[in-house]
């Protein structure tokens, strides 16, 4: 079977994979999407180590073995389901990002289906940008806006409007 036709599934994120997830480093440039580590995020109740953010907005993502191969966020909005999306560093940049995109967004529909999904991610990220087109997001706004560094940088609002062939 092509690695590109890996089947993922979406279960609820434990705290074992808040935990391993924290552990993932990715390469310059893209080790701004790096977490905090564990014990730091738990201490500082954010993100996925606040135990009730986790359980209402954060998913793990499995590959076909069961093993961790990322994770969404669920961010409600009025009226759009905004998606936070992260891959583990080794799987990135092998073309899985199209099937593991859907599967995200299809999890989406399901929480919400009257919703708007979409998305944000900063202009120079083109590998993100890709595998988002290809899933059927596209670009609907640019602007500034903070990073988790605290610097202001460009970002593009992407929308999901179908699958593409």
């Amino acid at each position: 079977m092509d690695k590109r036709d890996i089947q993922f599934q979406i279960v609820p994120m434990e705290e074992q994979h808040g935990e391993a997830i924290s552990t993932w480093r990715y390469d310059s440039p893209y080790d701004i999407y790096s977490w905090l580590p564990w014990e730091q995020m738990k201490a500082l109740d954010v993100e996925f180590g606040n135990p009730v953010l986790r359980a209402e907005q954060y998913v793990s993502v499995l590959d076909e073995q069961g093993n961790l191969a990322g994770f969404a966020q669920y961010f409600p909005m009025e009226n759009v389901t905004r998606l936070g999306i992260g891959m583990r560093p080794d799987l990135c940049g092998h073309g899985l990002g199209k099937s593991f995109v859907l599967t995200i967004v299809k999890e989406g529909q399901r929480r919400a289906p009257s919703n708007v999904i979409d998305l944000e991610v900063l202009t120079w990220n083109t590998r993100a940008i890709r595998a988002y087109q290809k899933s059927g997001f596209v670009i609907t706004d640019l602007y500034e806006k903070m990073t988790p560094g605290a610097i202001s940088k460009p970002y593009y609002c992407m929308v999901y409007r179908g699958e593409r062939l």
